[in-house]
């Protein structure tokens, strides 16, 4: 979990998890801690999302794909969007990260 060790560097924290059952059931196995705070999500692919406060009051999103190619998406929310908003263009991010791994 060197992806989490590195964002965690940098003031990111990890929220949630795109995970496929196998993956899931790795991860488990060598860091169960890990994942018992976050939402899990079974998925086709595995990603994470982090978070971090940015500048003008701002929250920071990035949807880290775990692959040999590295890839992210990233996205800024204002603080008076709401949950309905964000949690949106949160599932709009996941659907333009499966396209991106369907086309590789």
């Amino acid at each position: 979990m060197e992806v989490v060790a590195t964002y965690r560097k940098h003031g990111w924290e990890l929220k949630a998890a795109l995970l496929q059952s196998t993956t899931l059931d790795e991860l488990l196995a060598k860091e169960p801690d890990l994942l018992k705070p976050i939402q899990i999500k079974d998925a086709t692919l595995d990603a994470l999302w982090f978070s971090r406060p940015s500048h003008n009051n701002r929250d920071a999103w990035e949807l880290r794909l775990l692959a040999e190619t590295q890839y992210a998406l990233f996205e800024t929310f204002e603080a008076d969007e709401t949950e309905e908003q964000r949690e949106e263009m949160k599932l709009e991010m996941e659907a333009k990260l499966r396209e991106y791994v369907g086309s590789s």
